[in-house]
């Protein structure tokens, strides 16, 4: 059947123009932020915020953009053979794994895929070596970190709200995308192994079931407020409550019952947050029960974790990220090597003994104070850590302090480089820089810039977050 344009039919939209249909359009890619992308016979463009590849649909047009248009699925007339039912009964609300409706080889196909054409497109590069993608054995139960919100406002689905019956609102779980001050209330999330959902709707139900306020975001009161929950590949299980204000006749009961009925705890805490929004990182965390840390492991190295530390929240993947990193750098035990954007100087510490001296860097002084405090654990005495904002730090005055790196490994936050790091790079003029991303459009930017001077010889993507649409990416460069 051809494409068909059936013209405005349904209410009008204010300044955005009348509601349109476009009817039996084939979903021909994926696009960024996990949209995908549909195509009429005359060449208009439509991102969709579901769909998969080959998918053929009926589209409602909310929004005119200049160039294409933006709608939602409302018919589907031919499902894609790289479709699948989702396990989870929250997907398409809670927003978290945008792909799971899609297998999850047909996921890798297209990571592998945005990678390389932000590379060509971005950062005019031929590659000539692209690895195939690393992929995740079993793209579920894979993070070690998770955080749900407590909230009064539960999102609750239209037949609830038509239902006209009371409804208990309180919730755990996920914000709703788009919806700051709702959230859905999470029964099973198919990300983190156990006992991750028994913990979760353990606390939910105790503190229902003892009348604890959940946190309300637009009056800013209510006593619960986030859970976060990290595990390590050894089975040590962290718990960080925070609440608004501190009660401890309520506080500690809810702990000791947390504590009574998941033995496997091995660290408990808390934190009082009375501030505006949940972030933690400047609040004191306070130990309740076990150790402040867990420890993961990865071959002889053990990495103490925090609350506030950041580690890859894919463990299994993390290592082969690492593993990869080390490999296209290529040490022999006699090299100088800068670890940029160090974080807790994980990737340091695991190259360490193939080098002669790494040093590390990063912005965030708990990240820098991790790092020490590991590689003293780990009796590791070739890797320095400096705390400092790259762009500031990063000069010819620290290149006097520590010397001329043969290697660089830089791993950036999404927002990729900043154009003076960039500059700075040029300047040292490394031998090989090991380029690390979870943003490869951020990673071509960047590495266009440096195209005169260094010519990209490996790209190996490694899939860390099976289920949504985000890759990280390693690219190795040589200086020409």
């Amino acid at each position: 059947m051809a494409n068909r344009f059936i013209k405005p039919y349904f209410c009008l939209m204010g300044r955005h123009g009348k509601n349109q249909l476009f009817q039996s359009i084939k979903v021909i890619d994926t696009a960024s932020k996990g949209r995908t992308v549909a195509k009429t016979d005359d060449g208009e463009i439509i991102f969709l915020s579901s769909g998969v590849p080959g998918d053929v649909v009926d589209i409602n047009i909310y929004k005119k953009r200049k160039g294409f248009y933006e709608g939602n699925i409302i018919k589907f007339h031919t499902l894609s053979e790289h479709r699948t039912k989702p396990v989870c009964e929250h997907f398409g609300i809670c927003g978290g794994c945008k792909w799971q409706h899609m297998k999850y080889d047909a996921q890798l196909i297209y990571k592998q895929k945005e990678v390389l054409e932000n590379l060509k497109r971005i950062g005019k590069i031929e590659l000539p070596d692209l690895k195939p993608i690393l992929a995740l054995e079993n793209p579920y139960w894979y993070r070690n970190k998770m955080e749900f919100s407590f909230s009064n406002q539960r999102w609750l689905t239209k037949e609830e709200v038509d239902s006209g019956i009371e409804i208990n609102r309180n919730a755990l779980g996920f914000h709703k995308p788009g919806m700051w001050d709702k959230i859905v209330d999470v029964n099973t999330c198919h990300l983190q192994a156990d006992p991750s959902n028994d913990i979760r709707n353990f606390v939910r139900s105790y503190a229902c079931e003892n009348d604890l306020t959940f946190f309300d975001p637009k009056n800013q009161s209510g006593f619960l407020r986030s859970l976060m929950i990290r595990t390590t590949s050894t089975k040590e299980v962290m718990i960080v409550l925070q609440i608004f204000q501190k009660k401890d006749t309520i506080l500690f009961p809810l702990l000791d019952a947390v504590s009574k009925e998941f033995s496997s705890i091995t660290s408990l805490q808390y934190v009082i947050n009375g501030k505006a929004n949940d972030t933690i990182y400047d609040q004191e965390i306070i130990c309740y029960e076990g150790d402040d840390f867990i420890t993961e492991v990865m071959e002889n190295l053990q990495f103490k974790i925090t609350a506030k530390s950041f580690y890859q929240t894919n463990s299994l993947q993390a290592y082969e990220l690492y593993k990869v990193v080390r490999d296209l750098a290529d040490l022999h035990g006699n090299e100088l090597v800068y670890d940029l954007y160090t974080g807790t100087g994980t990737i340091a510490q695991f190259i360490s003994q193939n080098t002669l001296k790494v040093i590390g860097v990063d912005v965030i002084s708990d990240s820098i104070d991790a790092a020490k405090a590991n590689a003293i654990h780990n009796k590791i005495d070739n890797v320095f850590f400096e705390t400092g904002d790259m762009k500031d730090i990063f000069t010819e005055a620290f290149i006097g302090r520590h010397g001329k790196a043969s290697v660089v490994i830089t791993d950036p936050p999404r927002d990729g480089m900043h154009k003076d790091v960039v500059q700075q790079l040029l300047n040292l003029s490394p031998e090989r820089i090991i380029y690390v991303s979870c943003n490869s459009a951020t990673q071509a930017r960047d590495l266009f810039l440096m195209k005169e001077h260094y010519r990209v010889i490996a790209s190996q993507a490694v899939d860390m977050f099976p289920q949504t649409h985000h890759v990280e990416n390693v690219v190795l460069l040589k200086n020409i």
